[in-house]
C-alpha cells in the first residue's frame, strides 16, 4: 500500500507545542532529532493517516491533524492492524510497534476528537526508526507486510 508524506511535527517537550517542519532528520534507535521524545526505547515516532481526519472534520470541523500531536501524517496508507508492519517514508524504514490510543488532550483542544480517534486505529501507530535519514513531506510512503518468521531447521 503506497501513498505519500502529508505532514511532519517536531515536539518541543513532552505536553508541548508541536511545531510543524517540511523536513525531519531520523536516526535509527533514537526517533526524530530535536523532538522531544528522541532517545525513547519504542514509541519514537508517531504516526497518523489524513484520511482519518478528513472523516472526523466533517463532524467535529475545528479538528485539525497538529492536534492529535503525532510525528508524521502520511495519505494513502491505512495504519490499522500494522503492528509489525515496516512504513518506508522517503528512504526511511519505521518499524510500527502498535496502535497510538489517543489520550485526554485530545478534548482539551477539541471536545469530542478524543472518541473520535479511539475508533479503528484512529489514533495513529507508534514506530521505532530502522534507519537513519531525512524525511520530506511530499515523500513517498509505503506500508509492508511484516516478514514470516524462518522456517525451523529439521
Amino acid at each position: 500500500m503506497s501513498g505519500r508524506v502529508e505532514a511532519i511535527w517536531i515536539k518541543r517537550s513532552f505536553g508541548g507545542v508541536m511545531d510543524a517542519a517540511v523536513e525531519a532528520s531520523l536516526v535509527a534507535g533514537k526517533g526524530i532529532e530535536r523532538d522531544a521524545g528522541f532517545g525513547r526505547a519504542h514509541r519514537q515516532v508517531t504516526v497518523i493517516e489524513k484520511e482519518i481526519f478528513d472523516r472526523i472534520r466533517r463532524t467535529l470541523p475545528a479538528a485539525e491533524p497538529a492536534m492529535r500531536r503525532a510525528n508524521i501524517m502520511v495519505s494513502g496508507v491505512r495504519l490499522a492492524q500494522s503492528r509489525n508492519h515496516v512504513l518506508t517514508v522517503g528512504g526511511v524504514r519505521l518499524l510500527l510497534r502498535g496502535e497510538t490510543r489517543p489520550c485526554e488532550r485530545m478534548d482539551e483542544q477539541c471536545p469530542g476528537l478524543r472518541d473520535a480517534l479511539a475508533v479503528g486505529w484512529g489514533g495513529g501507530a507508534h514506530a521505532v526508526v530502522l534507519d537513519d535519514g531525512l524525511v520530506r513531506v511530499g515523500d513517498d510512503a509505503e506500508l509492508s507486510a511484516p516478514e514470516p518468521p524462518p522456517e525451523p531447521s529439521p
